[in-house]
Formats: structure tokens, sequence, C-alpha cells
């Protein structure tokens, strides 16, 4: 069985500058390539899950997604962390794209991200755990069986190593 770190990504990997999904808006996290590469060269297998309601609020396409989470995963790969997956949930209840506008299984807090993650790759959730920047991140982790870790700081690296040690 896989050990995984798995990730938010809007405010751990890169900073939240809301709505994200051009690449030329990408700011990395202080510490976020050096901190995923130190979790990689551990042992755990580095996943993404991620809310985008921008889909579902009509703001971009999961096409413009698909590119931004290419090029970041290129990026990671030539940093020496590469990414096993990006999964993203594009879904909100609230949305005004009518076939994203549902309340899924999928948008934390709830845990189909992370459920479907360790089913596909044979997960074992008791040697994983997730880092997000938010109280839904460390819910959906805690729902799936990892444990989850809040992240609040400015640089990951740092709090990579207080996790890891």
């Amino acid at each position: 069985m896989r050990k995984v770190l798995f990730l938010d990504r809007d405010g751990v990997i890169n900073k939240d500058v809301s709505y994200l999904y051009k690449i030329e808006d990408l700011q990395w996290v202080d510490g976020a390539k050096e901190a995923l590469k130190l979790a990689y060269d551990a042992g755990y297998d580095l996943i993404v899950v991620t809310n985008q309601s921008g889909v579902a609020r009509g703001y971009y396409k999961e096409s413009d997604v698909q590119i931004l989470h290419d090029y970041m995963g290129n990026e990671l790969d030539k940093a020496g962390a590469p990414i096993l997956r990006f999964y993203y949930c594009p879904h909100h209840k609230d949305g005004t794209v009518e076939r994203y506008a549902v309340d899924c299984d999928c948008r934390k807090p709830k845990p189909g991200m992370l459920l479907q993650a360790i089913k596909e790759y044979n997960v074992d959730p008791s040697e994983s755990f997730l880092i997000g920047d938010n109280v839904r991140d460390v819910e959906s982790a805690e729902a799936a069986g990892v444990k989850g870790y809040l992240f609040t700081g400015t640089d990951l690296l740092s709090f990579m190593k207080i996790i890891l040690n």
C-alpha cells in the first residue's frame, strides 16, 4: 500500500489569489517545492485535492484547471516532487453553470476526492496525511481516515519539517 501526502492547492502549494486559473497569476508558497520534495524523498506519493468552484461559477473552464495543473505538475517534476495525481472538484451547489451546480460528494469538507484516491491508488490512510489551509480540508481528511494538518503559516518547508520529524 502507498503512503500519500494529500495537499490542498490554493494556500498550501500556491498563494491563494482567489480563483486562480491563469499560469501568469501563479505564485508558489515559500518553501512549497522544497517541502514537497522532502516528503517525496521520505517515501510519500503526492496527491493534490482541491475545490475549484470557479468552474461552477462560470469564472473559468475545466480545461483551464487542467492547463494550470499540467504546468504546476511539470514545475514540481523539475523540483523533484512529482505529483501522482491532481483531483479537483468543479462543483458548487450555488453555481451558475447548471451542469456543475450540484451538491456533490467530492467538494471538501466531504471526503469524496480522498476516498477516490485511496481506492484508485491503494493508499494506506493510516500512513498518510493531508495539509490544508482551511478547516474543511482537515475535516475532509479525517472523514476519509487520514490525519489532517492545518497550515496557517507562510513557509511550507518549515511546516513540513515539523510534521515529518
